[in-house]
């Protein structure tokens, strides 16, 4: 699996690169409506039921400030709306790519 190079936003898209040339674009929308958090997916109770939230995303909610690297096997997007909490790894974003 190759390393993240680089993760930049370009118009209404997550343009990332890893080493190796590979390459995939996202949709900013697309990626916060997928955010893999507890707060926008639930998380399982005692019985393993999941509870899926409501997602209440307001009109700076698709707007990525940033992102960071975590390790070397995720992103952490931060957007304006002040929602952090969501790790991609780079093994979900290649099948959200795979999706469009």
């Amino acid at each position: 699996m190759s390393r993240l190079q680089q993760a930049v936003v370009i118009g209404p898209e997550l343009a990332i690169a890893f080493e190796g040339g590979e390459e995939i674009y996202l949709a900013l929308d697309l990626l916060r409506r997928a955010c893999p958090c507890a707060a926008c997916q639930g998380e399982p109770d005692a019985l393993g039921r999941v509870l899926r939230p409501v997602q209440q995303i307001g009109p700076h909610g698709f707007e990525l400030l940033r992102s960071e690297a975590v390790g070397g096997y995720a992103l952490q997007l931060f957007w304006a709306d002040g929602h952090s909490t969501g790790i991609f790894t780079f093994d979900y974003l290649r099948r959200l790519a795979v999706l469009l």
